[in-house]
C-alpha cells in the first residue's frame, strides 16, 4: 500500500487502533503529521508539549486503550520527556511520536535547529519502547510494533523518532495481521498450591492494585465467594465499585485498617507496586500468608516476602482460583464493613469544611463520570480515597506523583468521553506550571469543570515546613485572581467561599455544557481539622 506521505500513513494506523483525537504542538519537524492528523481526525493543540503526553495518557486511561501525542524534536521532545516518565511509573499506553531533523544530517553534530544530542537515547530513558524511522519503507511496522508495545502489559509509553524528510516522502507500508497476546496463567501445580492457601483462609484480605483492573468481574465474584475485605492502592480504585459493603479501598495505612491486616490470616495480593506512599515507606506489615499476582514477573516478591508467587494475567489467574474461595469465618465481613464505615467516617470529619465539596462533586456527576486529580492537598488526603470511584477508567490521577499535569489529563479524558462530565481537582500552584492550558480549555470547550484549591503556593510542602522547621522555603506563590484571568481567557467562572456554596456552585457547572473554573477560596472556607502531611520521613525527625 502507498501513502503520499507520513502523515497519511500515521492517519491510517491511528484509525487501525480506534484513535480518532491527537494531541501536540505543531512544528516545521511534524509539519506533515499534524496536517494530515487535522485533516482526516482531531488535532489538539495544546500549549506545552508535557500537557500533550498528559491528555494522550488520560485520553487512553478514560477509554482503556491507547493515545496519541505529537511532539517536535529537540526542545519538544525534551519537553515531552517529564509526561512519559508519568506515563512510564503508570504503565499507561502512550504512542508518542518526535520529529527529527533530516536524516542527512541527523548525528552530524552541526547544531542543526531543533537538533540534540541523542534523542533516540533520551527517549529510550523514560519510554518502555523507543526507535527511529530509518526509510520510507518502515514508517509502518514501526508505528504498529511501538503501539503493541505500549498496550501490552506491563505497558508504559512508546516513542517514536521521524526525520522531517522522511515525514515527507512517499510510504510504502505492508499492514500485518496482529493477534493480541493470549492471556496466561500460572502452571496447575502453582494454582493448586496457592489454591490450597486460599481455601484455609478464615480471615481473607485481598489488596488489588492496577493491575486488577482488567480483572474486575473474577474480583467481585471472588469477594462475594470468600466474604474478604478489598484494600486497593489508588490505582486500583473502582476495581470493584466503591460503594461495595466490602470495598475498603485505599486506606492500607489507617489505624482500623492496620489492625485489620493485622489480624487477616491470608493475603491475596492483585497487580500492585505497594508503592512508599501506600505502604508508610514500607514500614506496613503484611500477613506471612501471602499470594501475590502479577502480569509482571519481577513484581513478585519484590516488596514483600510471598508465599505463592503466582505469574499471570490476573483475570485469568483469579477465575482459575475461584473454584477454592471458601467463606471466611462468621463475623469476619461484618467487621470489614464496620472498618471501612469508620475508615471514611473519620476522613470526612477530619477534612472540616472540604467535606461539603467532596460530598457535592459526588453528588452532582453522574455514575460514570471522569475525576482527574492533580497533586495537591484535596486530592491527596480526600480525592484519592474519599471521593468514591466505580470503574478504573473514571480514576485519572500522576501516579507518578508530578504536580500541574492534572488539566491537561482533565482535557484528554474529557476529549475521550464527551458525552460525560469531568472534573479537574487542581491546586494554585500545580495549576500554574501549565498555566497556557486554559487557553486549549478555552478553545476546545469539553464539558470540564476545573476545581482548583487556592491556598496561595504549595500548601503540602507548607504544612511539612510548618511542622518540621522555623522557616518557609520556596512555598508561598502569588496567586493570579481567577475571575479575572478565567475572563480573559473566556471561561466561565465561579467561587467556593463557604460550605454552603458547594452544592449550588458545583451542581450548576457539572450541568453545563462547557468548561467552567470554579474557584475554592481556602482562606475563606476554613483550614482543615488536621494540616495535612504527606507520608515522607524525614531522616532524625
Amino acid at each position: 500500500m502507498r501513502h503520499d506521505n507520513g502523515g497519511d500513513l500515521l492517519v491510517t494506523v491511528l484509525r487501525e487502533l480506534g484513535i480518532d483525537t491527537v494531541f501536540g504542538i505543531v512544528s516545521v519537524h511534524n509539519l506533515p503529521l499534524v496536517e494530515a492528523v487535522d485533516r482526516e481526525l482531531r488535532f489538539v493543540p495544546v500549549r506545552h508539549e508535557a500537557s500533550a503526553v498528559n491528555a494522550a495518557d488520560a485520553y487512553g486511561r478514560a477509554r482503556g486503550g491507547l493515545g496519541c501525542a505529537l511532539t517536535s524534536t529537540g526542545t519538544g521532545a525534551g519537553n515531552a520527556a517529564g509526561s512519559l516518565i508519568e506515563a512510564l511509573s503508570a504503565g499507561t499506553s502512550v504512542l508518542h511520536v518526535t520529529g527529527q531533523v533530516e536524516s542527512e544530517f541527523l548525528g552530524s553534530g552541526r547544531g542543526f535547529i531543533h537538533e540534540t544530542k541523542d534523542q533516540l537515547g533520551m527517549l529510550k530513558a523514560v519510554s518502555a519502547y523507543a526507535a527511529s524511522v530509518p526509510d520510507a519503507g518502515q514508517a509502518g511496522r514501526i508505528l504498529r510494533e511501538a503501539a503493541r508495545s505500549a498496550l501490552t502489559a506491563p505497558g508504559g509509553p512508546a516513542s517514536v523518532e521521524w526525520p522531517i524528510d522522511l515525514q515527507y516522502a512517499a510510504q510504502t507500508d505492508e499492514p500485518v495481521e496482529y493477534a493480541a497476546p493470549a492471556p496466561f496463567v500460572p502452571a496447575q501445580g502453582e494454582l493448586a498450591a496457592a489454591g490450597a492457601l486460599l481455601a484455609s483462609a478464615r480471615r481473607p484480605l485481598v489488596w488489588a492494585g492496577g493491575g486488577a483492573n482488567n480483572a474486575r468481574g473474577a474480583l467481585a465474584r471472588l469477594l462475594e465467594a470468600t466474604g474478604a475485605g478489598l484494600i486497593t492502592s489508588n490505582s486500583g480504585r473502582g476495581s470493584v465499585p466503591e460503594d461495595h459493603e466490602q470495598v475498603i479501598g485505599n486506606f492500607a495505612t489507617t489505624p482500623a485498617v492496620r489492625a485489620l491486616i493485622e489480624d487477616a490470616d491470608v493475603l491475596l495480593t492483585i497487580g500492585t507496586h505497594f508503592r512508599s506512599n501506600e505502604t508508610a515507606d514500607y514500614t506496613l506489615e503484611l500477613p506471612a500468608a501471602h499470594i501475590q499476582i502479577d502480569v509482571d514477573a519481577a513484581a513478585l516478591g519484590r516488596v514483600h516476602p510471598v508465599t505463592h508467587a503466582l505469574h499471570g494475567d490476573a483475570a485469568g489467574t483469579l477465575t482459575a482460583l475461584l473454584p477454592h474461595a471458601a467463606t471466611a469465618e462468621p463475623g469476619w465481613t461484618d467487621r470489614v464493613g464496620a472498618v471501612r464505615t469508620e475508615v471514611r467516617a473519620i476522613l470526612h470529619d477530619n477534612i472540616g469544611p472540604q467535606a461539603a465539596i467532596c460530598d457535592a462533586i459526588r453528588a452532582a456527576l453522574p455514575r460514570e463520570a471522569v475525576v482527574a486529580r492533580d497533586v495537591t492537598i484535596p486530592s491527596s488526603s480526600w480525592g484519592n480515597r474519599l471521593l468514591e470511584m466505580y470503574d478504573p477508567k473514571d480514576n485519572v490521577f500522576p501516579r507518578g506523583g508530578g504536580i500541574g499535569q492534572g488539566l491537561g489529563m482533565g482535557i484528554g479524558a474529557a476529549l475521550a468521553r464527551p458525552d460525560a462530565p469531568t472534573v479537574v481537582i487542581a491546586g494554585d500552584g500545580g495549576l500554574a506550571v501549565h498555566l497556557g492550558e486554559l487557553l486549549t480549555l478555552a478553545q476546545e470547550w469539553p464539558r470540564l469543570t476545573l476545581i482548583v484549591f487556592n491556598d496561595g503556593g504549595y500548601g503540602v510542602l507548607r504544612n511539612m515546613q510548618d511542622h518540621h522547621s522555623e522557616r518557609r522555603s520556596g512555598v508561598d506563590l502569588t496567586t493570579p485572581d481567577f475571575g479575572l484571568l478565567a475572563r480573559a481567557c473566556g471561561l466561565p467562572y465561579a467561587r467556593i467561599a463557604a460550605e454552603e456554596h458547594a452544592g449550588p456552585v458545583l451542581g450548576d457547572a457539572i450541568a453545563s455544557d462547557g468548561p467552567t473554573l470554579v474557584e475554592v477560596d481556602l482562606g475563606a472556607l476554613g483550614p482543615m481539622k488536621n494540616p495535612f502531611t504527606p507520608p515522607v520521613r524525614i531522616p532524625g525527625q
